[in-house]
């Protein structure tokens, strides 16, 4: 091979101008596809991220209650039914039977990084003249943070819930004019509550999220919803976001309780993002196809440049396979050498649009990283692309007749 390669090495310099337009032309395509690749993804992390606000990766609830039709007394199984028509059962606020022995099961899953028990149900927050509907969440404030995050969303005040504690959103503060150390008072349908000290304020990056709950201590939201001991849910943080789906399928099948995943309960966000995935495919694919474009036109103009070369090579006994591989030799080191360029292009693209593109907070939507394996295979993606657009032109020198060659 290394007769071929000193060949291949050759003609691409001595193409000069062509070769370096070719190359440039190729980094440039596959630096948008790195980008777009890499930058999609971490923005559609965040986006997700920004849109679940506290939501966990895998939730954990009891079952729904089923209503069953009534039979005949002392009928068996095979009678008819006395009534027909059956409404669907209502649901209660009630706890995930043997929690803790739920808790224990989920913590064998390897998948299962962080476990937080809550009891959440509906309520009411008074200030003075001021009152809001809500939902009180008692929590266990580090875990909770392990699952959502939610000590990052902090801006005032501290993650505590201990008793007589609440944490408050910041919409919800403002409406009601508190801050941190000011008491509200909260109660539930089945309870006349007590008054809270504002411990903390968080921001969720939406309003209506920021209205949406108050957070207190598990026990003291046990006792608010009337649930000794018990939580009506169980979340959970699983390794790869994405990969969620199969993870709650996997626990359904060992976990007698609902397991449902934020994938299955935010399908229209999901139809978005896929969407979104499709259009980005197949700009790549049009980036591809550019690329192999012109590497492919640039051979086979060398190909007709190097005619009496190639000739004067198959007249001193190169066979047809050596003058083959000569030419798949420079698509294969023009992909190497584009890809190379176009990783590093397209990392420093990522790296400067991440400092351009904020969120309403001013925060970065993504940071950009150095992703090894999307480098690798598109370093291999694009030799083999430059190796089938060379096909053609390879095969048309191979098949030069040397004597027709020469005299041209």
């Amino acid at each position: 091979m290394r007769f071929e390669w000193i060949v291949a090495w050759r003609f691409l310099r001595e193409g000069g101008l062509q070769t370096a337009l070719i190359v440039v032309g190729a980094a440039l395509g596959i630096s948008f596809i790195v980008f777009i690749t890499g930058f999609l993804g971490e923005l559609q992390r965040d986006i997700v991220q920004r849109t679940l606000g506290v939501q966990p990766h895998v939730t954990v609830k009891p079952l729904e209650e089923v209503a069953r039709p009534l039979r005949p007394e002392g009928s068996q199984g095979g009678s008819p039914v006395v009534l027909s028509d059956i409404q669907p059962r209502g649901q209660r606020l009630r706890s995930i039977d043997q929690w803790q022995a739920t808790v224990a099961r989920l913590r064998e899953n390897g998948d299962v990084r962080a476990i937080s028990p809550l009891a959440a149900g509906p309520g009411l927050v008074t200030r003075g003249d001021s009152n809001k509907s809500l939902t009180i969440v008692g929590i266990m404030a580090e875990p909770y943070a392990a699952v959502t995050r939610l000590d990052q969303k902090l801006v005032a005040g501290t993650l505590r819930v201990d008793p007589g504690d609440v944490l408050l959103g910041r919409d919800l503060a403002e409406d009601l004019g508190v801050g941190i150390g000011d008491t509200v008072r909260l109660s539930t349908p089945g309870s006349t509550g007590d008054t809270y000290r504002v411990r903390g304020i968080f921001d969720l990056g939406a309003k209506n999220l920021n209205q949406l709950y108050a957070y207190v201590g598990l026990a003291t939201a046990q006792a608010l919803h009337a649930l000794p001991g018990g939580v009506t849910s169980i979340e959970v943080t699983v390794g790869d976001l994405w990969d969620a789906e199969r993870v709650a399928a996997d626990l359904s099948r060992t976990i007698p309780h609902l397991v449902e995943s934020w994938i299955r309960t935010n399908r229209q966000l999901m139809v978005a993002l896929a969407n979104q995935t499709l259009m980005t495919r197949m700009i790549r694919m049009t980036f591809g196809l550019v690329v192999a474009i012109g590497v492919a036109s640039v051979l086979m103009v060398a190909v007709v440049q190097k005619t009496r070369e190639i000739g004067i090579l198959r007249a001193m006994g190169t066979s047809r396979r050596r003058v083959l591989r000569v030419f798949l030799l420079q698509g294969a080191i023009i992909g190497l050498i584009g890809s190379v360029l176009g990783c590093a292009l397209g990392y420093g693209l990522a790296w400067f649009m991440s400092g351009i593109l904020t969120s309403a907070d001013g925060t970065r939507l993504f940071t950009a990283q150095v992703d090894l394996p999307l480098y690798l295979y598109t370093t291999v993606g694009a030799i083999v692309l430059g190796v089938v657009a060379a096909m053609l032109p390879a095969r048309r020198a191979a098949r030069l007749d040397p004597a027709q060659a020469i005299r041209m």
